[in-house]
């Protein structure tokens, strides 16, 4: 290689430092959700048809399920704060506190200058899969999410049933505005069910088969009140393609829950990051 320093092997042997240690997070009590999850009311469910996207909304101190409930399917979510579309779901931050793939335990975070827990995963039926032996793992913060534009600069295609297009015109049919006034609130995804990674010859992002098979489900608790949006990817199990009207594709059904009362005593909101805001002026 050009311009290999002597000392090269040595470089390569450094060993790395976790950029952001996160003992010093603000631990979620995960035995009060499981407590609370125990006896919950169903209180909503709605179905995203194959191909599509759907919102819905789940207070704060709720539960929801993302599910199969007739095939392998992956999803793309969008989450914003109900009560300010500003504040929504940051994938970088999250990949950062967490790493490229998120279960039991670990929280979505919204962006700044908020830099909250907006949603607690409680339950992943997938937990079981951890790192396989190309480095492909389940649930991922990498992805973008399918999307026309990268569809037309790499084929020249035109096609309208990507999960940025299904996110589109659900939240747009949802606020009731424009195609053009709601696309910028769509996001960056959390890739629910699928399974992807870097490969490690070429540092590709690579999807294959999920491992989701009917009846598995992500579960989470809501910690503010949120909005959802959930696309039915056109690349169904993303085992070939995406964006694509060939591959198999199947629903996503999308359920909320109640905890009884006095379930979540003690639980509060998470307040906004405590940073001063004044940048060092």
């Amino acid at each position: 290689m050009p311009n290999q320093p002597s000392d090269a092997e040595a470089r390569w042997n450094i060993e790395p430092v976790i950029c952001y240690p996160v003992d010093g997070l603000p631990r979620r009590d995960m035995t009060l959700y499981t407590d609370a999850r125990e006896g919950a009311t169903k209180i909503s469910e709605t179905l995203v048809p194959a191909r599509d996207a759907r919102t819905f909304d789940i207070p704060a101190g709720h539960f929801f399920r993302m599910s199969c409930p007739e095939g392998p399917q992956v999803g793309d979510l969008n989450l914003w704060n109900a009560n300010d579309l500003t504040e929504r779901f940051y994938t970088g931050k999250t990949r950062a506190l967490h790493g490229t793939h998120i279960t039991k335990g670990e929280s979505m975070w919204s962006s700044f200058p908020k830099l909250r827990p907006m949603a607690t995963v409680t339950t992943d039926t997938l937990g079981w899969y951890g790192i396989d032996p190309y480095g492909g793992s389940v649930h991922d913060v990498i992805g973008t999410r399918c999307d026309p534009y990268t569809g037309n600069l790499l084929s020249g295609t035109h096609y309208h049933h990507c999960c940025h297009s299904n996110l589109t015109r659900a939240l747009a049919n949802h606020l009731g505005v424009p195609l053009n006034e709601a696309e910028p609130h769509v996001h960056d995804v959390l890739n629910v069910f699928m399974c992807t990674g870097f490969t490690r010859d070429t540092g590709q992002y690579f999807m294959k088969a999920s491992p989701v098979r009917t009846g598995d489900y992500l579960e989470l608790f809501a910690e503010i009140d949120l909005l959802g949006a959930l696309s039915a990817c056109p690349g169904g199990d993303c085992s070939a393609e995406h964006s694509s009207d060939e591959a198999q594709c199947h629903p996503l059904l999308v359920e909320v829950f109640k905890p009884r009362e006095g379930a979540l005593e003690g639980w509060e909101p998470p307040q906004p990051n405590g940073y001063d805001g004044t940048h060092g002026r």
